[in-house]
């Protein structure tokens, strides 16, 4: 494990705060980084003891898988057998919010517990400029799960990484607020070689339906097959309510749309489904500040209101021990 950090570094985005990030993680040290969906805790992903660190950092469980971020295609086939599904959503959407699950080569050179012990890695390329800046510099792949404590609400501001590992890492790359907002759609292929969702997120099925000629199912598992599939996750300290048309007592309530006027907080004034995923964690760490039990009022199951349900749902879900 390595030590705790008395201060950690805040880093600009400039030639010089990317060039210490990736000192610090050639040393083994853990560097938040940003990226379009949420800032991640990024470790040397081929180094054992940074590996341990981000688990120790996060509280994580073992079990729970990392995702790995490449620099682009090329990097991706060096670590994993990617099929044609893969290839052909990999030339669609990266750099972006989709991470794509793939057979390990045998020569792969990860840590061994990024995978959790599955013979499978989550790979994914970043399109935030910072984040790609820091892989070229870097030279090598970055596992990077959320950058905050594991079941907690995930971070989507520089801020919201101090509040929850500050003196747990060594440093913060400041890339502003993540335009995303919510954690990246992960994919993974059924026997037949057809995509399947095994998390909703940034990229809808019906994004990806021009690029397979079908609109992927979501499936699930009773085992972890890949990162973000615990069922108490993404959690505030306060319990939460869904699908709540009025709160109830001292809750607080988070609406969507036109008709929550009242709400205290509201992902879309509008009924946006795009800005209601880009708000949703920065509005769950606001309400949660206020020591409320919280309300959030019904979204729809469609488009990007997909992956804000799925992470309701798991924020909402009995916590687990």
């Amino acid at each position: 494990m390595l030590p705790e950090h008395d201060q950690t570094e805040q880093l600009d985005t400039t030639p010089k705060g990317i060039s210490r990030a990736s000192t610090i993680l050639h040393s083994g040290g853990l560097v938040a980084m940003p990226t379009e969906t949420v800032y991640g805790l990024a470790g040397d992903a081929r180094n054992p003891a940074a590996i341990a660190a981000i688990f120790a950092a996060k509280g994580r469980p073992a079990h729970n898988p990392l995702i790995v971020h490449v620099a682009g295609l090329d990097a991706a086939l060096e670590l994993a057998q990617l099929d044609p599904t893969a290839r052909a959503l990999a030339c669609h959407f990266w750099p972006g919010a989709l991470t794509l699950v793939a057979p390990l080569h045998a020569a792969h050179g990860l840590a061994p517990a990024v995978t959790a012990g599955l013979g499978t890695v989550a790979l994914r390329m970043p399109a935030h400029p910072a984040a790609q800046a820091l892989l070229a510099e870097f030279g090598g792949p970055l596992a990077a799960p959320s950058a905050n404590p594991s079941g907690q609400i995930s971070p989507t501001t520089p801020a919201h990484v101090m509040a929850g590992l500050s003196g747990r890492i060594a440093a913060v790359l400041d890339g502003g607020a993540c335009p995303v907002g919510v954690e990246s759609t992960i994919i993974g292929t059924d026997d037949t070689g057809r995509a399947v969702v095994l998390r909703a997120g940034g990229i809808s099925p019906e994004m990806m339906a021009d690029v397979l000629g079908y609109t992927p199912a979501s499936t699930q598992s009773a085992t972890i097959t890949a990162p973000g599939q615990l069922a108490s996750h993404y959690a505030p300290r306060a319990t939460v309510r869904l699908n709540a048309a009025v709160p109830a007592g001292t809750e607080v309530w988070i609406g969507f749309g036109p008709d929550c006027a009242g709400a205290d907080f509201n992902l879309s004034a509008k009924g946006d489904l795009a800005e209601a995923a880009a708000q949703l964690f920065a509005i769950l760490h606001m309400a949660d500040a206020t020591g409320r039990p919280i309300a959030v009022a019904p979204v729809p199951e469609r488009g990007l209101g997909l992956a804000i349900n799925d992470r309701l749902r798991r924020a909402a879900a009995p916590r687990e021990a």
